[in-house]
């Protein structure tokens, strides 16, 4: 059963919140997450609420379990006034969650671009790394949103900016499918042949995920299309482990190498009969000079 006070916040009806406030209702109440009535405030991105709540004696950096705090949940809702309202009442703009994201990762995930517009004046850096090594700039990447990727690097997002397993943006992006990413970062200097720490590629992220239209995109741009990994592996033989059909298509029409060894001697044809998936990719190969001979 809801509280009483954060009932009426869900209800968004000011004067029941006064009233119950009046009545010495705790403002700073904590649910079993450790929530205070700001953060569902914030959460529903309501501007007056936020307001009220506050001159009614909220905490404004109040952190729950994961220490999110109503800074993290009202730029979630991308509500530009409910940031405007937190930051008037100092609210801490580098306050960092359990995973060490700030409020601009969270707006940068959440493609809230107006919010980030509020915060970024306030930053020393945009390129603040949370826990798993990741800008901002990652997070606009991976969730395919143009313009926030734009924004960041207008404002100083280093491009190049690698997490804990060594990945740029451009991989998360070619990964995922963003192909208008993929292309805005590549046009704003990202080094297209950037390598994680086992040796992958934005062309085997590509690959391995069956992103085809980024593949072709890597191509025409003229990558290394026998780019190996630390295990020797092509984006043929990532593809074909992955059944990716269509992306091995296109590998072979612009000439991947079918009988590549990798560090193991395997081929793609190994990886294509290992997979359960790899059916189609077996035949492709096969038609187009795989040599079925060779010996590991």
């Amino acid at each position: 059963m809801l509280p009483p006070l954060v009932q009426a916040i869900f209800s968004g009806d000011p004067e029941e919140i006064r009233m119950l406030i009046h009545k010495t209702e705790d403002v700073n109440t904590l649910d079993s997450e450790k929530r205070t009535p700001l953060h569902v405030a914030a959460f529903l991105g309501d501007a007056e609420i936020i307001e009220l709540l506050i001159l009614s004696g909220a905490r404004v950096n109040a952190k729950d379990n994961m220490w999110l705090t109503p800074l993290h949940r009202a730029v979630a809702s991308r509500s530009e006034e409910a940031v405007q309202v937190l930051i008037k009442h100092s609210a801490d703009v580098n306050a960092r969650d359990k995973n060490w994201q700030t409020p601009l990762h969270v707006a940068a995930a959440n493609k809230a671009v107006k919010c980030a517009e509020v915060i970024i004046p306030l930053l020393s850096s945009v390129n603040v790394s949370d826990r798993g090594g990741r800008t901002a700039l990652h997070h606009a990447a991976l969730n395919g949103h143009v313009e926030m990727v734009n924004l960041l690097l207008a404002k100083g997002a280093n491009i190049n900016a690698f997490d804990k397993k060594d990945r740029r943006a451009l991989h998360w992006a070619a990964y995922m499918g963003h192909l208008d990413v993929v292309a805005l970062l590549i046009n704003h200097g990202a080094e297209v042949t950037c390598k994680d720490k086992k040796g992958y590629t934005p062309l085997h992220a590509a690959a391995s995920n069956g992103q085809i239209n980024v593949v072709k995109h890597l191509l025409n741009l003229g990558v290394e299309i026998d780019e190996i990994n630390v295990y020797g592996n092509t984006a043929l033989h990532i593809a074909c482990y992955n059944g990716q059909d269509a992306v091995v298509n296109e590998l072979i029409d612009y000439g991947a190498n079918v009988n590549q060894p990798n560090n193991n001697g395997f081929t793609p044809l190994h990886f294509a009969a290992a997979s359960t998936h790899g059916a189609l990719c077996l035949e492709l190969l096969v038609n187009n000079g795989a040599d079925v001979n060779i010996q590991v």
